[in-house]
């Protein structure tokens, strides 16, 4: 009797996609069960069970700046959503996504404050919203427009260019306007109906209703001829014109929904904060929604959710000196653990790591007591453990500036050898890295946290390329 893998290949049928069913089906362990547990889950009941999960956040802290971090981080989710529709989705390399969202704060800020007073323009704030959401997504149109027939370098050039634009116009044309580099100030909080928002968690709960139906409306646009048309020319633009899709009339379609949500999440974030402030749109912020689009699985709307989450909540975490070194060094042994196999050779790299560091501390505090006289910088038990093991000189600016050079060069060529020689010149990279991270790094908090943002994203594509919750994709050659 045959088999469904006997079976001879079919025509017009890719059989590696199509069969993607039984080879989930044949997984094992854990994590497979979950997987298909969850897959007998709706789709829509799987939402309203983590929207519950989320809206008791709240009310299970007394902290005022738990549930703020809470606002940034659906601030931050709720932007992912909207680039996750034209990078994502699309496929459209669009490096002024972070202008739609000033354009939101500011049109708020305009219209929902006494800026404009002389013209008399104060509008209640559900209207100022409606009118600065339509307005984003005309403005997204018209980027569209003569971006509609670039693609890759070209296209980010363009938009790059509209980012740095709309920061500059903020700040230095029309001061009187826009308040030039102090921004706009006293703007009206959120009032819907007469329900004012006033409070952090208010404001929580806003950005929660807010992010689910972002979510749900994304939802059905992608099962939607919509939602195909934009996958499609994400593929290949020239494949997808050849079966009728209009392929520019689709990229604009992108640019208008994705500058639409930015937008709607500037107002909140302007209303938050009472006021709008140049510096708050510049290219380092647009860094962090792509990394939370990239870490969570382009393409994916719980992946671009959960990679703003981790991007985050982490950035958040490196504030605490003790708190970023528990994540700096957790990240590493993670890593070691993930990707040095067999198991004694894993154990044997963290055998010689301990051995080698108490027999630097040692040999060099045996040569000069200034080489050890200070203390690492981490905080807490972490800090304690390390007393003894990594060298921290009296004055550690100097070495560690050195040390942080010489473990660049280090990892170039980690990335260049293979087998014995890798495994070798792992171990003192390894100290070396602890050594940069408590002379330098810990003390660098604003640098500290793109290094090692960079670090978590370049771990997380080795080990994962489509991202957290991303779908694998198969390029036919």
């Amino acid at each position: 009797m045959s088999t469904p893998n006997d079976a001879p290949p079919r025509i017009g049928v890719d059989e590696w996609v199509a069969r993607s069913g039984e080879r989930r089906d044949r997984g094992s362990g854990p994590s497979a069960a979950i997987v298909r547990a969850l897959e007998r889950v709706g789709w829509w009941q799987r939402l309203a069970v983590i929207a519950a999960i989320v809206a008791l956040f709240p009310l299970l802290t007394s902290s005022d700046y738990a549930v703020r971090v809470g606002v940034n981080t659906l601030l931050l989710a709720t932007l992912a959503l909207g680039l996750n529709v034209v990078v994502g989705w699309t496929g459209l390399l669009d490096l002024g996504y972070v202008a739609f969202y000033g354009f939101g704060a500011y049109g708020f800020a305009l219209l929902s404050s006494n800026q404009l007073g002389s013209s008399g323009i104060h509008l209640p704030s559900l209207l100022a919203i409606v009118i600065v959401v339509v307005a984003a997504a005309l403005l997204g149109l018209l980027l569209g427009l003569p971006s509609r027939r670039l693609q890759g370098d070209y296209l980010a050039i363009v938009t790059l260019f509209f980012g740095q634009i709309f920061v500059e116009t903020v700040t230095n044309v029309a001061p009187k306007v826009t308040g030039g580099p102090n921004g706009v100030v006293g703007i009206d909080p959120l009032n819907f109906f007469g329900l004012e928002v006033t409070t952090t968690r208010g404001y929580f709960y806003v950005l929660l209703i807010v992010t689910v139906v972002i979510m749900g409306a994304l939802h059905l646009i992608d099962s939607s001829r919509t939602g195909r048309g934009w996958r499609a020319v994400r593929e290949d633009p020239l494949a997808a014109a050849l079966m009728t899709i209009p392929v520019n009339k689709v990229k604009l379609l992108a640019f208008s929904v994705g500058a639409a949500v930015a937008a709607l999440a500037g107002t909140i974030f302007a209303a938050f904060q009472a006021g709008a402030y140049p510096t708050d749109f510049d290219t380092p912020f647009l860094i962090l929604v792509y990394a939370g689009v990239i870490l969570g699985g382009s393409g994916s709307i719980a992946g671009a959710v959960l990679g703003a989450t981790v991007v985050s909540v982490t950035l958040e975490l490196l504030r605490n000196p003790s708190q970023a070194a528990t994540l700096f060094y957790g990240l590493i042994l993670l890593t070691l653990v993930v990707r040095v196999r067999p198991w004694r050779k894993l154990g044997a790299v963290l055998a010689a790591l301990v051995a080698f560091g108490f027999a630097v501390h040692a040999v060099i505090g045996a040569i000069s007591a200034s080489a050890v006289a200070g203390h690492p910088r981490s905080g807490g038990w972490v800090g304690d453990a390390l007393g003894s093991w990594v060298v921290v000189p009296a004055d550690p600016k100097g070495p560690g500036n050195i040390a942080f050079v010489v473990l660049i060069l280090g990892l170039v060529a980690l990335v260049q050898l293979k087998g014995t020689a890798r495994t070798v010149l792992l171990v003192p990279l390894l100290y070396l890295a602890a050594f940069v991270w408590e002379t330098r790094l810990v003390a660098e908090a604003s640098i500290t946290r793109q290094i090692l943002l960079g670090a978590i994203l370049i771990v997380m594509m080795n080990a994962r390329p489509q991202g957290l919750l991303g779908s694998k994709r198969v390029e036919v050659l």
